[in-house]
């Protein structure tokens, strides 16, 4: 995600609570820098795989990239604050009142 995007995602999700609520605010924002962090890390996998090649002298083996683990935490912290996010509840337009059988007009027979 560019910057740009997450600038538009932090005004979507401050039109989504209660701005005069600092500790939400500041959720917001925590949860927009864990995005931030989670972008960087695919950059870097992006980079260089998800796997790497590790050199102890004379031996070599492969292991997965770090940020692999890194994104996995990032993602559970996303998860943890996200749930924790007093969001405003979307009005919903009011149920239809009930037709009742008696306001039906009645149907003649068929035969």
């Amino acid at each position: 995600m560019k910057k740009k995007n997450f600038e538009e995602l932090k005004k979507q999700l401050l039109t989504r609570i209660d701005t005069d609520d600092l500790l939400e605010v500041k959720k917001v924002n925590d949860l927009i820098r864990l995005h931030e962090l989670d972008a960087a890390c695919d950059e870097v996998i992006d980079r260089d795989g998800v796997s790497i090649v590790i050199e102890n002298g004379s031996q070599k083996f492969i292991k997965s990239h770090p940020s692999m683990n890194e994104k996995m935490k990032i993602n559970a912290q996303k998860i943890a604050l996200e749930k924790s996010i007093k969001f405003k509840l979307k009005a919903t337009p009011a149920p239809a009142a009930p037709e009742s059988v008696e306001d039906k007009p009645k149907r003649g027979s068929l035969i």
